[in-house]
């Protein structure tokens, strides 16, 4: 597209690394969605949150939007994500905060 900039990033090694997620807290108020990214694992009394991304409403949608194309992308090359049977809660899901929680 002709209104896209390249834009430049450094990533640094300890963050190329990554972390792994397989649970992610969502929360919000009227200004940021709060996203955290755990880990559930057998012989973890309960997850453990790696990362916290806290952004505002417009950027969270953005990336609501750039995960939708990607997602569609990869599925148009590699076929349909499924989901497996669906995970039963090792742990008490309540003690997360508020009714704004969505996991994933």
């Amino acid at each position: 597209m002709a209104n896209e900039k390249e834009l430049s990033i450094e990533l640094k090694q300890d963050i190329a690394k990554g972390s792994y997620s397989n649970l992610a807290i969502i929360t919000h108020s009227h200004s940021e969605f709060i996203i955290d990214f755990a880990s559930m694992l057998p012989g973890l009394s309960k997850p453990e949150v790696n990362n916290r991304i806290i952004m505002t409403p417009e950027h969270a949608k953005r990336l609501f939007l750039a995960l939708q194309d990607n997602i569609s992308k990869f599925e148009s090359q590699n076929g349909p994500i499924t989901f497996g049977e669906s995970p039963k809660a090792t742990f008490p899901m309540g003690g997360f905060g508020g009714n704004n929680n969505t996991k994933s």
